[in-house]
């Protein structure tokens, strides 16, 4: 069952949509904020430093993680992956590393 978000805005599931990348000091987890009613679908991207999680981390325990930051941090980071999306076309980054843990400190 996906996580969900509640926000000012309505119920949110928030859900991978493509498989983790991983590169030597980071994985890359590609999330969707999809709202309950259909009306709208945001797609970005959290680089997140190997450092902060463990090896083994699923997807599913990096989404249960980050659920609670992204709900607090939610009008910014939806402004944010909308503008990015639709002024450089490319899909909006957050990056969690040592002097940046976000929701792994």
């Amino acid at each position: 069952m996906p996580a969900t978000l509640k926000t000012s805005r309505g119920i949110y599931t928030i859900a991978s949509v493509r498989p983790l990348e991983r590169t030597a000091d980071a994985v890359v987890l590609t999330l969707s904020l999809e709202r309950a009613d259909g009306i709208e679908k945001v797609a970005l991207r959290f680089r997140i430093a190997t450092a902060l999680i463990g090896a083994t981390d699923t997807p599913e325990k990096l989404i249960d993680r980050i659920t609670p930051w992204v709900e607090r941090e939610f009008e910014q980071i939806r402004e944010a992956a909308l503008k990015s999306i639709r002024t450089d076309r490319k899909l909006h980054e957050i990056a969690f590393d040592p002097e940046h843990p976000g929701p792994y400190t």
